[in-house]
C-alpha cells in the first residue's frame, strides 16, 4: 500500500514556548504568573475574549480568507483533516485519525473520526470532504490558495462512510500539509451548495470549537463556544470543549485605538502591535507575543508585464535599492528581519541568499543606465521620452503597509525611480490582482511549506505577477511531486534563486506576527502558520472580572 502514518489519538503536544503569563485582568484583583499553575491555579471555563484586530476581508468564509486578520476568527469555526506541530513541522491528526500515502504520492487516503458532528447536527463523512474539495474550484478568485493546493486532482472518493482517497493526476509531495491549513477546513454538505458570495456574507457550517453568532463585515465576528465538541487536534492540551463561552472581533483600523483599548481594559488582546506602542504596553502590563510567519516574505510584487519592468536590469536595479534592514528597523516591530530570500527562513526548505539582497545604490544606478534610464533635470530617470515612475498598489490590512512603502519610496527616489503609492479596499484585491492594474504590488502570503512559491509564482496557476514561462515552472511543478526530503530542499532552493535572480519579485522583510495579550489571558496560542488557536485558551476567574 505504499508508507503508512499513523498516529495516536491520545497524543498531547503543547504549542512551544507560547503560555502567556499570568497577569491580572483590568477590572479584577492583581495576580502574578509565577505562572498560575505555580501558584496552584488551573484552568477554568467561561468568559468572553474580545481580540481587537486591524482589517477585515468582508468574507467569513476560512475557504476565500487569506489576510490574517480575518483568518484569526474564521480559523476557529472550522476543524481541518490534519493539524501541523508549530515546533517541528510534524503532520498530526486532527479530523483524520490516521493515513495512507502512496510511495509516488498521488494517492492519499484519509480515515476519519467516527462522532464527529457540524453545528446544524450533520454528520462528517468522506462525503462532506468530498463535496469540500470538489466545490473549491467553483469558489473563483479568493479560494486561490484552496485552489493551488488541490491542483492536479484526478478523483476523490469516498470508499465508504469514513474512508477519503484523493489522488492526483501528478505526484502532489505538498499535500498532506495542504490539508492542515485553514483554507482545507472541513464545512458542511449545506454549505458547500452556498455560492461565494452568500460564503462571505452569511458565514459557513463548521465542526469546530465555536460557532459563528454574528458577522458585521468590517465591524465584528462574534463567536460562541460549539456545545458538545469532543474531536480537537491531537496537538491541543485540552480535551472536549473549549473554555472560552464567547470570542468577539472587533475591528479597530488605527493602531492607537487598538493599543488605547488593550491599556484601558477595553479588550483583551490586540494584533499587528506596532514598534512605537511596544514599551507602553509592557509597562501597562501586557504580554507581548511573537512569532515569525513562514511563507512568502513581505515583498514588492513585480508585474513583469510591464514595459519598463519586463527589462531584468530594471528589475534587479529596484532589488539593490531597497535598504531592507532600514526597513525593517524604522518601521516594523522588534525582532522583524529583512527578507534574506523570498521565503521566510522559518519555511521549511529556506535557502539564505542575502548575497543577492544586500543594499548597493550604486549597483542599482548603473543598472538602470545599463538598461537606457538616464537621470533627469529633476533626478528621475527618463527613457525615450518617458519617466521612470512605478505605480505601487496596498491594501490597509496592516499599519505596518503604508510607512514601510513610503520609506522605500524614498529609497527607489535615491537612485531616480519615482513611485506612487495607490491604496486599495481589501475587497479589492483579488480584481486589482486579476486585473493586472499595477506595476508593483506589496504583500506576502503565509504558508508553512515552500509550496508556496508554486500558489504564487507558477504560469501554470493565477500568475498575479506576469511572470514569464521559464525553467521556474517545471522546478515549483517538481518540487511539488517530490518525495524525497533532500532532492525536494534542492529544487526549492533552485525555485528561490531564480525567484530572486531574476527579480520577478523584491523581497524586503520578513512578517513577524506580534499580539498583545491583557492581563489574565492564558494559552492564546500560535498554531504552525502563526495564526492563532483558541480553543485552550482561557481567562482568569472565568473571565470574572
Amino acid at each position: 500500500m505504499g508508507r503508512t502514518l499513523k498516529h495516536a489519538l491520545d497524543r498531547r503536544v503543547v504549542t512551544a514556548g507560547l503560555t502567556v503569563s499570568l497577569l491580572a485582568l483590568a477590572g479584577c484583583g492583581s495576580g502574578s504568573d509565577a505562572s498560575a499553575e505555580a501558584a496552584g491555579g488551573e484552568p477554568v471555563s467561561g468568559g468572553t475574549l474580545t481580540f481587537a484586530v486591524g482589517s477585515d476581508t468582508g468574507c467569513a468564509d476560512p475557504q476565500q480568507v487569506a489576510s490574517n486578520d480575518s483568518i484569526y476568527s474564521v480559523r476557529q469555526l472550522v476543524d481541518s483533516l490534519t493539524d501541523q506541530d508549530p515546533e517541528t513541522g510534524e503532520i498530526v491528526p486532527w479530523l483524520a485519525e490516521s493515513w495512507e500515502i502512496s510511495d509516488d504520492a498521488r494517492s492519499f487516503t484519509f480515515h476519519l473520526r467516527d462522532g464527529v458532528t457540524f453545528s446544524d447536527g450533520s454528520e462528517l463523512t468522506a462525503e462532506v470532504v468530498k463535496a469540500n474539495f470538489d466545490a473549491v474550484p467553483d469558489l473563483g478568485p479568493l479560494a486561490n490558495l484552496a485552489t493551488g493546493y488541490l491542483t492536479g486532482v484526478e478523483k476523490v472518493t469516498a470508499e465508504d462512510p469514513q474512508t477519503l482517497n484523493v489522488t492526483f493526476a501528478q505526484p502532489n509531495a505538498q499535500f498532506l500539509q495542504a490539508t492542515s491549513t485553514h483554507s482545507l477546513g472541513v464545512v458542511s454538505l449545506a454549505s458547500t451548495e452556498l455560492s461565494p458570495q452568500e460564503r462571505c456574507t452569511q458565514g459557513i457550517v463548521g465542526s469546530g470549537p465555536f460557532t459563528l453568532a454574528e458577522y458585521a463585515p468590517n465591524q465584528s465576528a462574534t463567536l460562541r463556544k460549539r456545545t458538545g465538541y469532543d474531536w480537537g487536534s491531537s496537538l491541543w492540551k485540552k480535551k472536549g470543549e473549549a473554555y472560552l463561552d464567547e470570542v468577539v472581533f472587533k475591528v479597530l483600523p488605527e493602531s492607537g485605538v487598538r493599543t488605547g483599548s488593550l491599556q484601558s481594559g477595553q479588550v483583551d488582546a490586540i494584533g499587528n502591535v506596532g514598534r512605537a506602542d511596544e514599551a507602553a504596553l509592557e509597562a501597562s502590563g501586557a504580554t507581548l507575543q511573537a512569532r515569525a510567519n513562514p511563507g512568502a516574505v513581505f515583498n514588492l510584487g513585480v508585474n513583469n508585464s510591464r514595459p519598463a519592468l519586463s527589462d531584468e536590469k530594471v528589475r534587479q536595479a529596484l532589488r539593490q535599492a531597497i535598504d531592507r534592514q532600514q526597513v525593517a528597523d524604522t518601521v516594523f516591530n522588534t525582532g522583524t528581519e529583512p527578507a534574506t530570500s523570498i521565503l521566510a527562513r522559518t519555511t521549511p526548505g529556506y535557502t539564505d541568499l542575502s548575497a543577492e539582497l544586500g543594499h548597493d545604490p550604486e549597483k542599482a544606478k548603473t543598472l538602470l543606465e545599463e538598461a537606457g534610464w538616464k537621470a533627469g533635470a529633476d533626478g528621475i530617470r527618463e527613457k525615450a521620452g518617458q519617466k521612470l515612475s512605478l505605480t505601487v498598489a496596498w491594501f490597509a490590512n496592516s499599519p505596518t503597509n503604508q510607512p514601510a512603502l513610503e520609506l522605500i519610496q524614498q529609497q527607489l527616489r535615491e537612485v531616480g525611480v519615482a513611485v506612487e503609492l495607490k491604496q486599495y479596499e481589501i475587497a479589492q484585491g483579488a480584481e486589482v490582482q486579476q486585473s493586472g492594474n499595477f506595476d508593483l504590488m506589496w504583500g506576502n502570503l503565509t504558508r508553512a511549506d515552500p509550496d508556496i512559491l508554486r500558489s504564487l509564482y507558477s504560469t501554470g496557476l493565477a500568475n498575479t505577477y506576469r511572470i514569464p514561462a521559464t525553467g521556474l515552472d517545471d522546478t515549483l511543478t517538481d518540487q511539488a511531486g517530490t518525495v524525497d526530503e533532500a532532492a525536494r530542499k534542492e529544487l526549492v532552493a533552485g525555485a528561490q534563486e531564480a525567484i530572486v535572480q531574476n527579480a520577478f519579485v523584491i523581497p524586503v522583510v520578513e512578517l513577524q506576527t506580534k499580539l498583545g495579550i491583557a492581563a489574565g489571558v492564558h494559552d492564546l496560542n500560535f498554531e504552525a502558520s502563526s495564526r492563532i488557536q483558541l480553543h485552550d485558551t482561557w481567562l482568569s476567574g472565568g473571565g470574572q472580572g
